[in-house]
């Protein structure tokens, strides 16, 4: 995600919220990456909130609801509605019944592979 313009507001909160060497772990795992647009949709001052040091527990939480154990492609759940466990420990909605929502977001860019998972890129912020 960071050689991807489309992640600068992720890959800045990963880094503030310390997370940089969590995710670059050995793995695997998914996860539902919201570009910048989807950061910018929420309100005005949220994510100023979330970076500033004395919210640091916000923001990993935040984070590590976007993160399900696993490498999970979307082939693996077409046609399916499950509820998944985050990383962060509350569940997900996952709609793989027509294209792939999570929770309120749609996935625009699916089956990203990565060395130590896969990505798939999300139109919403997650909010546990």
């Amino acid at each position: 995600a960071v050689a991807n313009d489309d992640f600068n507001t992720l890959v800045a909160a990963v880094q503030a919220a310390d997370l940089v060497e969590t995710l670059k772990s050995e793995g695997p795992f998914t996860v539902f990456a919201p570009t910048d647009a989807a950061f910018a949709k929420l309100p005005e001052g949220t994510v100023e909130m979330l970076l500033l040091p004395e919210n640091k527990d916000k923001l990993i939480a935040v984070l590590t609801y976007h993160v399900i154990p696993g490498a999970v492609m979307s082939g693996d759940i077409a046609g399916q509605n499950l509820e998944v466990v985050t990383v962060q420990g509350s569940t997900i909605a996952i709609n793989a019944t027509d294209g792939v929502m999570v929770n309120d977001a749609n996935v625009i860019a699916a089956d990203i592979e990565t060395s130590n998972g896969v990505i798939h890129v999300i139109d919403t912020v997650l909010l546990p």
